[in-house]
């Protein structure tokens, strides 16, 4: 099972397992990480999961459909690696991956 490291505006890390195959928004709702809503379930239309993928994984996700680069252009403070978390499914390669989240969303 893929290791996700969350990590928050101000630094705080928190490290959570989960299947490959889950989206990364859904096994920050499981996990109760604080930052990551995922109002519409994950259904690519609220923003409510937006994240930042560390750089250094940026190559290792799939890029961003036309419907959630569309959904990308409402989140406050976006930044190049922006994505939204229900949009990013894990795999096996993913291990060890971290996220940001954005301070608004706190």
């Amino acid at each position: 099972m893929p290791l996700i490291i969350f990590k928050s505006h101000d630094g705080e890390t928190k490290e959570v397992h989960a299947e490959a195959g889950t989206s990364v928004m859904q096994a920050a709702v499981d996990s109760g990480i604080d930052g990551i809503l995922g109002e519409c379930g994950g259904s690519c239309s609220c923003a409510t999961c937006h994240c930042y993928i560390d750089p250094a994984w940026v190559a290792k996700v799939s890029p961003a459909d036309s419907t959630e680069v569309d959904m990308l252009e409402c989140v406050l403070e976006p930044k190049e690696t922006s994505r939204l978390s229900c949009q990013v499914i894990l795999t096996d390669e993913m291990d060890g991956i971290i996220i940001d989240m954005p301070e608004s969303q706190y």
